[in-house]
């Protein structure tokens, strides 16, 4: 079975990161025209750029600050100027910081967290969902994490931040859903990148040994759960939150 993304648009947020150029490979292989944001990576993405249209599709590059309401704004006015809608948004961007101890963490990095996960979910959805009922359907996917279930030491603001993100998700399927617009999360767990691949780390026994399939999932297999959500063939599904980590958490029902 071929999943056909021909004729549709989709934007994803962080796109040069180890997740995000996979998932924009993907799903311009699935057919989509793909717009590239970043935020300070202009080259990864210019690179990007030229992969896809290579595959004969179309895509443009993006900068934006994703916790910044106008530029998401200002994103949207140029991908509507030179490709018109969008009908997939995956919201993958996530600013990175370094973990520690609630008793250590500093307070901005809870702030970040909810700017980039909660704010940044509010901002996509007032941007492109408006266009998205006028054409009665649409897809908006977001990144979470096995981190939101897991809850361990040292997660306190990423968990914070991809929870509340979590609740943004839910209440905006259940709003949205008359449209036909689905809305769902993927949560990866310790995905292998080309950051791995380039020092040969991606093997961690500790890690491994808890997961049920007793390995670290893939870069592609993330963008592989992307490209379903964002296809015909999940139609039906709206306000899940899919793990795509080898079973290490399972929500219950």
């Amino acid at each position: 079975m071929q999943i056909d993304l021909s004729n549709k648009t989709a934007l994803i947020t962080g796109s040069t990161g180890d997740l995000g150029r996979v998932m924009a490979r993907t799903l311009a292989a699935s057919g989509a025209n793909i717009v590239l944001h970043y935020n300070s990576n202009e080259a990864k993405a210019n690179e990007l750029q030229q992969e896809i249209t290579a595959l004969g599709r179309r895509a443009i590059t993006v900068q934006a600050d994703i916790t910044n309401e106008g530029q998401i704004y200002g994103m949207k006015e140029k991908v509507s100027q030179e490709l018109g809608h969008v009908d997939i948004v995956v919201a993958n961007a996530v600013i990175q910081y370094q973990w520690t101890s609630i008793l250590e963490q500093q307070v901005s990095d809870y702030v970040s967290q909810f700017e980039s996960c909660v704010m940044q979910s509010v901002y996509l959805a007032k941007a492109f969902v408006p266009a998205m009922i006028e054409r009665k359907g649409g897809r908006i996917i977001g990144i979470n994490t096995e981190c939101a279930m897991q809850n361990f030491p040292g997660q306190s603001a990423y968990t914070a931040g991809k929870r509340g993100m979590d609740g943004i998700y839910r209440v905006l399927a259940k709003e949205v859903g008359e449209h036909q617009i689905t809305v769902n999360q993927i949560a990866p767990g310790w995905t292998i990148s080309d950051r791995d691949r380039a020092n040969h780390s991606e093997e961690n026994i500790g890690y491994s040994s808890n997961v049920p399939l007793k390995r670290r999932g893939t870069d592609q297999e993330i963008a592989n759960a992307v490209v379903f959500l964002a296809s015909d063939l999940a139609s039906f599904i709206t306000g899940a939150y899919i793990p795509v980590n080898g079973g290490n958490v399972m929500p219950a029902i």
